[in-house]
This record gives C-alpha cells, structure tokens and sequence, in this order.
C-alpha cells in the first residue's frame, strides 16, 4: 500500500497493478536524511549534526556527515543499509575521530547506556 500510495490520489492504481509491475520495481537511488543533538560538558554544550545514507544502485549504502559547508564526507560504506540507530553511532563516532565529542572512555560507561539505552529485544533472545 506505501508503494500505491506514493503515485498520488489521482494515479492511485489497483492491487493487481502493484502485483504486476510495482513488486517488481527495485530503487534506484536511496537517501535518508538525518539530524541530531548530543550534549557536551563544555562550550557550545550542544552540538547539532546531521547525516544522510545514501545509495546509488547497484552500489553500496553510504553514512554520509554533513561538513557543515553543504557537502558531505563518506564515514562508513555497507553492502546492508543500517538500521537508524546504528547509522546515529556511524556519525557519533566520526565526530569522536575529528575531536568534536569525547572518547567513550572519556564519556563513562553509564553516560554511554543513558545516552543509548537498552534494546529489550536483545535481552529477550538471550
């Protein structure tokens, strides 16, 4: 039905359409934009970041961070798209490399697990 639904109301096609034809249709280009804060114990005290993945088929995906000067620099390149909390850890750790947010050594394991939290479904196939 998100596939239906994204040719508009007018061009809105049948089921047997989709079945046909839009099943079958594989994205060309993929881009997910991204934007995020994290807090720091010193000046600005927030930083804003924001990311993009992105693909071009038959290619790769792509963590893309934002430079601040309307280009993007590679962080990371996977054959499997990232789930959202992973591609936010891609971009955290590339601004730890640049310097921008302390070393998790630095941070402290329990800043670390309130930042992230837990993931019950983990915990629940254990």
């Amino acid at each position: 039905d998100v596939l239906r639904g994204d040719l508009g109301a007018p061009a809105f096609p049948g089921k047997d359409f989709q079945d046909r034809f839009l099943s079958r249709v594989k994205p060309v280009y993929y881009l997910r934009t991204r934007q995020y804060s994290r807090s720091v114990s010193q000046p600005p005290f927030i930083i804003n970041f924001q990311g993009c993945i992105f693909r071009s088929y038959p290619g790769h995906f792509q963590t893309l961070l934002d430079t601040g000067t309307g280009r993007y620099r590679k962080v990371v390149g996977n054959d499997l798209r990232p789930a959202l909390g992973e591609f936010k850890e891609q971009l955290t750790d590339a601004l730890r490399e640049e310097g921008a947010i302390a070393k998790k050594e630095e941070e402290g394991a329990l800043l670390g697990f309130l930042r992230t939290g837990y993931n019950l479904y983990a915990i629940r196939n254990n």
